[in-house]
């Protein structure tokens, strides 16, 4: 799990994922939205797939990145038990009128 802490610690990183949240991309077109080399991404590329959080298929000369939701919603279950809130009180968790987060009872 700290390795999945580790990936979300960096901006870039989770920028990627949001990116990654509308569908598979390729490496060139994930890079394309950042002002970094691309030895830099490849390095945050690394991260995230050590984490388990991406996964990545080579196509031809193309390496295309899928999210792995399931890996990140596990971490952050495992990271709310650890403060003592089950599963029920997570699913509770609702988005309040003003933007904050309240636990509905």
């Amino acid at each position: 799990m700290s390795s999945v802490f580790k990936a979300l610690s960096d901006p870039t990183r989770r920028r990627v994922l949001e990116l990654l949240r509308s569908g598979p991309m390729t490496a060139g077109d994930l890079a394309a939205a950042f002002n970094v080399s691309k030895p830099t991404m490849s390095a945050h590329f690394a991260v995230l797939r050590e984490a388990g959080l991406v996964a990545s298929e080579k196509h031809g000369k193309s390496v295309v990145y899928q999210l792995q939701m399931s890996v990140l919603e596990d971490a952050l279950l495992a990271f709310a038990q650890n403060f003592g809130l089950e599963l029920q009180q997570i699913e509770q968790i609702e988005l309040a009128p003003s933007g904050s987060e309240a636990i509905n009872k």
